[in-house]
């Protein structure tokens, strides 16, 4: 129920819905013109009320963590196929089944963050994921570790999506809009750790750096873990030769093996303090 003193002298939103559970039977109560307009699900899911939709994806999980008193966040994004070490054997590929390390040095890398969140109270460098198996099972996981709490933004997918058993469960979000999902992960961000992934994780990371790029958000740690494997998807270098992107854009990240690696980095790292539009609150 909402408690907002400010709203006190006026009946709550709350109790009306609730009033409105115990009405007569009668066909004017049945219509679904009476019903009230926020507790109408038909009514909410029409396409005309996009907009408001996608304002609350927006609003819930803002309002949620601001309770809860965030201020920033280390982003882990990677691929959801990569198995847990001791399930190597049953990876699909050769490939993923080599790519398995990354799982324990996501939780390493996610483990050392949280340790440094702890001490601020985790209100600030909180790990944020995907909230599903994989890499993103694994920053969960190794924020579980330092005894920390971590966020999880899943998505409604077509094969369910279940959130890892180690986000935080006050600080688990579900999407519909991939948009409003994707401003999540970068609102708060102070760093970007990207590991093996696919497309879904490709999307990610040019979607960051294409904001950086274009000066929309404060530029930021953007850290590759695995050299050979994204030197072996993505031809940076013919990309600058060509001209369709600067030979200077190639310093917007850079590439670690380690999470140590990483954390220098971080350490090193001069913020601007201008903030675009993405970050900007």
């Amino acid at each position: 129920m909402e408690d907002d003193s400010r709203y006190a002298p006026f009946r709550q939103a709350q109790d009306d819905v609730e009033s409105s559970r115990h009405l007569p039977d009668t066909p004017q109560a049945r219509s679904p013109a009476y019903r009230l307009a926020f507790d109408d699900f038909d009514f909410i899911n029409r396409d005309e009320l996009r907009p408001v939709r996608l304002q609350l994806e927006l609003m819930k999980p803002t309002l949620l963590m601001d309770e809860h008193g965030i201020v920033s966040t280390v982003v882990l994004f990677g691929g959801a196929r990569i198995p847990r070490p001791e399930a190597a054997e049953t990876a699909r590929t050769d490939t993923l089944r080599d790519l398995t390390r990354f799982y324990d040095e996501a939780r390493y890398f996610a483990r050392a963050v949280t340790e440094r969140s702890v001490a601020t109270g985790c209100k600030e460098m909180v790990v944020v994921t995907g909230g599903g198996p994989g890499v993103m099972e694994a920053g969960n996981r190794g924020a579980a570790d330092a005894g920390g709490c971590s966020i999880g933004l899943n998505i409604v997918l077509p094969h369910e999506q279940v959130p890892n058993e180690f986000v935080t469960p006050e600080l688990c979000f579900n999407f519909h809009y991939f948009g409003i999902r994707k401003m999540h992960f970068l609102l708060r961000a102070k760093a970007i750790a990207v590991f093996p992934g696919g497309f879904g994780t490709l999307d990610e990371l040019f979607e960051s750096l294409t904001l950086i790029q274009t000066g929309r958000m404060e530029q930021v740690p953007v850290l590759l873990f695995g050299e050979e494997f994204w030197r072996k998807i993505v031809n940076w270098d013919a990309l600058a030769e060509a001209g369709t992107i600067s030979a200077d854009d190639l310093a917007l990240f850079h590439f670690v093996e380690s999470a140590e690696a990483a954390l220098a980095i971080i350490d090193g790292w001069e913020y601007t303090g201008k903030r675009g539009e993405i970050p900007g609150r």
